[in-house]
């Protein structure tokens, strides 16, 4: 299962008038683990980040669902909301979830939004658009493997016994048999 991480960067930016400024700029990005979202920002951003920088902050972020649109670098969280039938009881339940829309503007966001949720079954409310801090986000990684305990034992250089064969007929010796 996929999990988006928000993670906090401190470094030294160049703004574009030359001067130099510590700031903090939040990225989005999917990983599997807390570990494995650390790994992947030092990954994405250790060649483009000119200097040190450091990751002040990693937390779970509750995005449903990402909608890109080309030509912009501005992203908006919309929060939508609907009823679901409960299983058990047959009431209605209310479900809130967020989602993260790029566009130029909040109408952009909102129209970006509607397309997106057109073929959705059931009648929702936008409760929310908002201006996201998030500068970039990072979508899953394809060529990352997830690697088999198989695999990783080998990889670690342990490598299988060969000489044992669990299709191989055994005898069983017993002891209070023979000595009879």
């Amino acid at each position: 299962m996929i999990n988006w991480f928000t993670v906090k960067l401190k470094y030294t930016k160049q703004l574009e008038d030359g001067t130099l400024k510590r700031v903090t700029e939040p990225y989005l990005l999917a990983g599997m683990t807390f570990t494995d979202a650390e790994a992947r920002i030092y990954e994405e951003l250790g060649t483009s980040i000119n200097g040190e920088f450091l990751v002040t902050g990693i937390a779970r972020t509750d995005i449903h669902e990402i909608f890109p649109l080309d030509g912009s670098n501005v992203w908006f969280k919309c929060k939508i909301s609907y009823e679901s039938a409960d299983a058990d009881g047959g009431k209605n339940k209310k479900i809130n979830q967020f989602m993260l829309v790029e566009a130029s503007t909040v109408k952009e966001a909102y129209d970006n939004l509607s397309d997106n949720m057109s073929n959705l079954m059931v009648d929702y409310k936008v409760i929310s658009v908002a201006e996201s801090p998030i500068i970039e986000v990072f979508y899953p990684n394809e060529t990352t493997k997830r690697v088999e305990p198989r695999e990783a034992s080998v990889a670690s250089g342990m490598v299988p016994n060969t000489d044992f064969n669990a299709n191989a007929e055994t005898k069983v010796l017993d002891e209070l048999d023979t000595n009879e």
